[in-house]
């Protein structure tokens, strides 16, 4: 990936949509980074965001704060073509995919043409209706579902979920304009339909949720074991730079190494809940008993940690179908 670790050019800004383009470690060498997915201890504020880091030719990452955890963003691929516009992943409001829009339009001229949803989670669908008219929407079929059965329960004044028109249940290759992309199913993880999504030439993989950039692994709605094996075959794909759904947008290097870390992350969940659950630990106090060693002090480890070894002691007790 030739322009990788190389200065970013400035984006071309719409005279009513300001961009912030990412000064991060894609183009600083040898510059320390903190570890860490907590924009504060980054010395950000949310001011600071969106941002948009460009990672290849017509390929840019877009970091925007995410509202339901405030400390943490929520990411995007954006995959400019001659064809129309790719984007991996939404937005949890409507006023942050309005915003997504706009800057994606102070980009490029070119209309978006596909949204894929790799996480159907409401803080990257929630604001889904705000993309444009005519957008296909492509989704797991478990996502599908779990978006219709959503969509029948949407509260009064709560904006509509989109279900999405086109599924992927193991890999779609899609040609825009002269660019290939690659959808893919690599495993249940974070939920029972991840999608990801691949860049051949550019050597960049988009992982949804199946990475969190040092955010402590989110697993309430996961399948532990298989959520490793996933990464696994993530590991296995010839990819420069993956990106994760939440935390920074760090080097190429540090985000590779990182993915490591949070899958090795979710092995130490694992073995504490083994050992509790061996041990005859009830549940709800396992949280206080665990040790998760170097991940303990990860972002929202507090918030995450309970629902983590929960299922956990499901995939255990054979309750995870």
């Amino acid at each position: 990936m030739q322009n990788l670790g190389m200065h970013m050019s400035p984006l071309t800004r719409a005279a009513a949509v300001c961009l912030t383009i990412a000064a991060t470690a894609w183009t600083v060498e040898g510059q320390a980074v903190v570890r860490t997915g907590d924009i504060t201890l980054r010395g950000l504020k949310p001011s600071d965001f969106p941002r948009v880091t460009r990672l290849a030719d017509n390929v840019y990452g877009y970091e925007q704060i995410d509202p339901t955890k405030r400390v943490v963003t929520a990411n995007n691929l954006i995959v400019v073509t001659s064809g129309g516009v790719l984007v991996a992943e939404g937005q949890g409001t409507v006023e942050n995919v309005t915003r997504l829009v706009a800057d994606i339009a102070a980009i490029t001229p070119q209309p978006i043409k596909y949204v894929v949803i790799g996480s159907e989670h409401g803080d990257h669908t929630g604001g889904d209706s705000a993309f444009p008219p005519g957008v296909t929407f492509i989704s797991h079929p478990f996502s599908k579902a779990n978006l219709e059965r959503q969509s029948q329960g949407r509260r009064p004044g709560q904006a509509p979920t989109v279900v999405p028109a086109e599924t992927v249940d193991s890999t779609r290759d899609l040609r825009i304009g002269e660019t290939d992309i690659r959808i893919l199913f690599l495993g249940r993880a974070h939920t029972g339909g991840d999608l990801e999504v691949y860049l051949p030439r550019e050597r960049i993989l988009f992982m949804s949720e199946v990475f969190l950039n040092r955010i402590f692994p989110s697993m309430a709605n996961g399948y532990p074991t298989e959520w490793v094996a996933t990464l696994r075959k993530a590991e296995q794909i010839d990819a420069d730079a993956v990106i994760p759904a939440h935390g920074f947008l760090d080097s190429p290097e540090i985000l590779k190494e990182e993915m490591r870390n949070y899958r090795m992350a979710i092995e130490r969940i694992m073995s504490e809940g083994k050992r509790l659950h061996d041990a005859k630990v009830p549940v709800d106090e396992a949280p206080a008993r665990a040790d998760f060693g170097p991940y303990a002090n990860w972002t929202r480890e507090t918030d995450n940690a309970a629902g983590a070894l929960k299922r956990v002691y499901m995939e255990l007790d054979g309750e995870l179908k």
